[in-house]
C-alpha cells in the first residue's frame, strides 16, 4: 500500500489535493524566476528601441537641416 492509495487501492480527495499543491508550488517558483527574467528583457528592449529611434530621428533631422550662411558686406 503506497501513501497515494487507501486500504482498498483507491485514490483519495486528500492525495490529490496534496499532489495538487505541491505541483502549484513548483509552478509558483518557476513563474517567479521567469518573472525577473521577463522584465529585464522588456527593459532591455525598451532601451534599445528607445535609443534606435533617437538615432534615426537625429540623422533625419540632418538630412533635413537647412544650413544658411550670412554674410556682411
Amino acid at each position: 500500500m503506497t501513501t497515494a492509495e487507501d486500504e482498498h487501492g483507491n485514490v483519495t480527495r486528500a492525495d490529490i489535493e496534496a499532489k495538487f499543491r505541491e505541483i502549484q508550488g513548483d509552478i509558483e517558483e518557476t513563474a517567479e524566476s521567469a518573472k525577473g527574467m521577463a522584465v529585464a528583457i522588456g527593459v532591455a528592449v525598451a532601451v534599445v528601441i528607445v535609443l534606435g529611434v533617437f538615432l534615426l530621428g537625429r540623422r533625419k533631422g540632418r538630412k533635413k537641416t537647412t544650413m544658411i550662411e550670412v554674410r556682411r558686406l
